[in-house]
């Protein structure tokens, strides 16, 4: 893939992801960012970046932060922060030091405004974003449609607006295939003078991902548009991540069905397969329907957020509470109080909040506890001292710290080096792994052409 003409290749390497790995796949995390240090060196490599390890957790302490996105980028694993600017207050709350400290260690700059549709999300709205980013010198600016919400009628209006306001800054589109609008979105935003579209590699392309690079380079031809996506060498990519998705019954990524219940709910689609899930543990899946209905009052009482993480996990847990318990607000989830009190900053939409709402919320004796607490900075010496001490790396703290202890790290190197996959093309070493599974079979000659080679069994039968 480093070899396949991308621009940027989007890699793992936040703290959400490095603890996946270690508790889901048993695999060191570090080890993986020096293997795509080493195996893509010319292509910039990128994630989402910013003041937090996780987003349903508290923010960690800026030492930590500073710490971690050192070590990446001295791996070499991150080339480009790409960093969502108005969801939760960040242009006001993060960005005078988290910015400064992506371009000390040369980092590019990718700042993402989040596409939503609502009564306060206007082409005004867009442009005064735009305009609030430019002192902050990105390097490209972003239109991050994580819903699948953008029409091409929608993106006709809403791009020059975006493009009009960015002061020359490259502006990039990154849409999902959610409704079943992303390609053509795709193809009216290069016509609009978008050069950068944000795609995936099959599997990992269509369902609620991404458009497929091949079906957008295709179709980007077609209208006259050049690219530099090698396909030849992109080809035998797909079909090995796709071999190791059969492999491991993972989804394969195809085309939705256009559901205009997505511009109603605006749930995605990975949040409302979390809630089946949920739902079905409680032996209440029937009513899913009734939740998604429930989620566009609660989104409504609350302003109107932006409906991506953590907002979009707030408003759909509240709302399955309300049809659980049968009564609107009886209970209220930690988070929302804390959304009320303004702990997400003005982008979260509290103050647009029904104001009724909120004045019962701030009334309650939780809200008095919640806004009584304190974030006390600690220092990365408190942090080495409470994990360790002196003698443990960077790598090993800064793991310790996102998996909150030694436990399940210890199990992950306790499982033996990462699984390998050998597919169609790599058939030499499929068949030499499947013969060790059969030692009754003695010896095989394989022959092509004037060329051949005969492996023999020494083993014992």
């Amino acid at each position: 893939m480093d070899r396949a003409g991308f621009d940027v290749i989007e890699v793992p390497v936040i703290g959400v992801y490095f603890k996946k790995f270690v508790r889901d796949l048993k695999e060191d995390p570090w080890e993986m960012a020096r293997m795509l240090a080493r195996k893509m060196p010319n292509t910039v490599k990128s994630c989402m970046a910013g003041a937090i390890i996780h987003q349903f957790e508290p923010p960690p302490p800026q030492s930590i932060i500073e710490l971690f996105y050192s070590r990446v980028a001295e791996i070499g694993a991150l080339n480009r922060a790409q960093m969502t600017c108005n969801t939760y207050g960040q242009i006001k709350g993060t960005f005078s030091w988290t910015i400064p400290l992506f371009k000390r260690l040369g980092l590019q700059i990718a700042l993402a405004l989040s596409y939503t549709i609502s009564p306060r999300h206007s082409d005004e709205y867009y442009a005064q974003k735009t305009r609030e980013i430019l002192p902050f010198k990105p390097d490209v600016i972003y239109l991050k449609d994580q819903g699948g919400l953008l029409t091409q009628d929608r993106v006709r209006t809403l791009l020059p607006v975006i493009l009009k306001h960015a002061g020359g800054v490259p502006v990039e589109l990154h849409s999902h295939c959610t409704t079943g609008l992303a390609d053509l979105v795709y193809m009216e935003a290069l016509k609009l003078g978008v050069r950068t579209l944000h795609t995936g590699v099959p599997p990992l392309a269509n369902g609620s991902a991404q458009p497929s690079v091949f079906s957008v380079t295709r179709n980007a031809k077609l209208l006259g548009f050049g690219s530099r996506i090698r396909e030849s060498i992109l080809r035998p990519a797909a079909e090995r991540l796709s071999a190791i998705a059969l492999k491991e019954r993972l989804p394969i990524g195809a085309p939705l069905e256009y559901d205009y219940g997505q511009y109603v709910h605006q749930v995605p689609g990975g949040v409302i397969s979390n809630l089946r899930h949920q739902l079905a543990e409680l032996r209440i899946l029937h009513r899913l329907d009734e939740v998604l209905e429930e989620s566009v009052q609660v989104r409504k009482d609350f302003g109107y957020p932006i409906m991506i993480t953590p907002h979009s996990q707030f408003v759909v847990t509240q709302s399955a509470i309300n049809v659980a318990t049968g009564e609107r607000y009886k209970h209220v989830i930690d988070e929302l109080i804390l959304f009320a009190l303004g702990a997400y900053g003005e982008d979260s939409g509290y103050t647009w909040m029904d104001q009724n709402l909120k004045d019962r919320l701030l009334a309650t004796g939780r809200a008095k506890e919640l806004r009584a607490r304190k974030r006390r900075e600690v220092s990365l010496k408190d942090v080495r001292d409470t994990l360790g001490g002196p003698g443990v790396t960077d790598e090993e703290l800064l793991l310790r710290y996102i998996m909150k202890g030694e436990d399940e790290i210890a199990l992950m190197r306790a499982a033996g080096p990462p699984k390998r996959y050998f597919s169609s093309t790599t058939p030499l070493l499929t068949l030499i792994k499947e013969l060790d599974k059969h030692r009754q079979v003695r010896h095989v000659h394989i022959q092509r052409g004037g060329d051949s080679l005969t492996l023999r069994n020494q083993s014992p039968s």
